[in-house]
């Protein structure tokens, strides 16, 4: 059998995805939702149409994703919260581990003692591991996380491809 090789390099290189994420990392977080669009302009639907072909389709992504940038990663935490709230396990586990690691840490290096018992900080981060992972594991992290990466990636790339240009701005970088 023949071997089928996808050249991923070349669909990222059109996309321009690793300089997309570099200018996201350099940002602070308070100016990163500064630039959030209007809902009635993120979902307006005269602006939605069927591209003609694939270089229309690359060209309305580039431009989308860095236009819509700041509400594709609100859909995104919004899509995340939702995976954390039908996954009660999980998100059990996050605050169980969360708050374990906090306390531990509030005592300071010194043994918890609670009457005449006493357990020292590596007693109590092995009884906190003994408990968090097997919920760890009922609860499907890497599910929930594929998940997570497929249903943004529909939703973002579906409504970067299919939302067109404003005219105004398809117009401006014609040649004249």
């Amino acid at each position: 059998m023949a071997r089928i090789s996808i050249p991923l390099d070349a669909i990222t290189s059109r996309l321009n995805l690793s300089d997309r994420f570099n200018s996201v990392r350099s940002q602070p977080l308070a100016s990163r939702f500064a630039n959030l669009k209007p809902i009635s302009e993120f979902f307006d639907l005269k602006r939605l149409s069927k591209p003609n072909n694939f270089g229309e389709v690359q060209t309305r992504v580039n431009y989308n994703l860095s236009y819509f940038s700041s509400n594709y990663a609100v859909v995104f935490v919004m899509l995340a919260i939702y995976s954390l709230l039908t996954n009660m396990w999980l998100l059990f586990d996050i605050i169980f581990v969360t708050c374990g690691m906090w306390g531990i840490g509030k005592l300071g290096g010194r043994d918890l003692e609670i009457g005449t018992f006493r357990a020292t900080a590596s007693q109590l981060y092995t009884a906190l591991a003994c408990v968090a992972v097997p919920v760890a594991f009922i609860s499907s992290p890497i599910t929930t996380f594929l998940w997570l990466i497929g249903a943004t990636g529909v939703t973002i790339l579906g409504h970067a491809s299919l939302m067109d240009r404003p005219i105004e701005n398809a117009f401006s970088e014609e040649a004249v």
